[in-house]
């Protein structure tokens, strides 16, 4: 850890020159972008990924366009302080994950007390024990949803600008809804407010060594190059997938338990959810079939770019059900079988909600994730509640 904080914050400080304005040309290159690669948008062979971008006309366009969602309605910049599309660029239905996941730490580090302890012959803890350490974890949800997540979607959308207008126009940059400098501010903004919120919380924790700021650091590290150019991980299909699924679910992850008890998140955990990350990797996967053509125009290696449709969907599915499986094979012989049994249980409606998804993954990827990404979210929360049931 103290090693990653080190290269972290070197590498953060060196080569974080975040957001700059946008080169001269740079809105000429959007025009270029739509214009040239517009004929393939149209192109009616098979059903194309753009084809689903649509604004949605059940009603919920102008929900969508505050959850960052595809669908969206046309940026709606009325509002005061342009909050509507600053939050749009953060894109809060992204935050819901690593906000789960640090209920998972909390719940993995055997030292969170819950509302539901306070029951029975022995509770445990206080009342204000329980108080306490509710506000704690809403604390570090703040930091690891608005304020990390935050930043890493604005930097993504910054470095991504072309392609978003190739496959998402409706966006806050490509459209025009925003300025360069109110996207500049906004990532600098959220940030050093995650650098401040995680020493905070440190210094809350009772850490010897900032823990939580060395998960911020380096988290913010990780979505610098993921979006950024020289290495722009995303470019590469399993570089950036896995580094974006080990974002989702390790890093909130280890957050939560160091606010809790930092002293006890031990080797095991971490391999835990590192292996787990590889279930990420397949969500992963899935928000990435509607950016197909914009990819291949650009040259971004995605899974379903460099493998195709067919095979990434394939690769996705797997992923996300074997590591699963493995995780229950593994708590099974540790002697959690309880719990193996309920995270099995789990597995299966997601996989049956994978039917509809191969049939069509452009079409069906978020009626997919809606319908399985509740129960994959109940089983890294189920996973949690073993280790910290478990005495390694």
């Amino acid at each position: 850890m103290k090693l990653a904080l080190l290269v972290a914050t070197a590498a953060t400080c060196g080569a974080l020159a975040l957001p700059r304005h946008a080169p001269a040309g740079h809105h000429a290159s959007l025009r270029a972008a739509r214009k040239v690669h517009a004929p393939r948008m149209q192109t009616p062979p098979s059903r194309k990924a753009a084809d689903t971008n649509a604004e949605a006309t059940d009603g919920s366009a102008g929900l969508r366009q505050i959850l960052g969602l595809k669908g969206a309605s046309a940026g709606d910049m009325s509002a005061p302080f342009n909050w509507k599309i600053r939050l749009q660029l953060t894109k809060p239905a992204t935050w819901v994950p690593l906000i789960w996941g640090v209920a998972c730490g909390a719940a993995a580090s055997g030292n969170y007390h819950a509302i539901w302890n306070m029951f029975g012959d022995a509770p445990y803890g206080t009342w204000g024990d329980v108080g306490v350490d509710t506000v704690k974890a809403v604390c570090a949800m703040f930091l690891a949803g608005p304020l990390m997540c935050g930043f890493t979607q604005t930097i993504n959308d910054w470095y991504d600008r072309e392609l978003d207008a190739v496959n998402e126009p409706y966006r806050p940059i490509p459209s025009g809804a925003i300025s360069e400098g109110e996207v500049i501010f906004q990532a600098y903004f959220l940030l050093f407010g995650s650098y401040a919120v995680a020493f905070g919380l440190d210094q809350w924790a009772g850490n010897d060594w900032p823990v939580i700021t060395a998960v911020a650091v380096f988290g913010s590290f990780m979505a610098y190059i993921y979006s950024a150019p020289p290495l722009k991980l995303k470019q590469n299909g399993w570089q950036g997938t896995y580094a974006l699924g080990s974002s989702y679910i390790a890093l909130p992850w280890w957050c939560g338990h160091a606010m809790f008890n930092a002293n006890s998140l031990g080797p095991q955990e971490i391999i835990l959810t590192i292996l787990y990350s590889i279930a990420g990797l397949g969500i992963a996967i899935v928000n990435d079939f509607k950016s197909i053509e914009g990819d291949t125009a650009l040259g971004m290696q995605s899974l379903p770019v460099a493998f195709g449709v067919d095979k990434a969907k394939w690769i996705c599915v797997a992923s996300i059900d074997i590591t699963q499986l493995a995780v229950a094979a593994y708590l099974a012989i540790i002697g959690e079988t309880l719990f193996a049994t309920i995270l099995v249980g789990l597995v299966v409606p997601q996989m049956l909600s994978q039917i509809t998804f191969l049939e069509d993954p452009v079409a069906n990827d978020v009626k997919y994730q809606a319908a399985a990404q509740p129960f994959l979210v109940l089983g890294i929360l189920t996973t949690a509640l073993a280790v910290g049931h478990h005495s390694f």
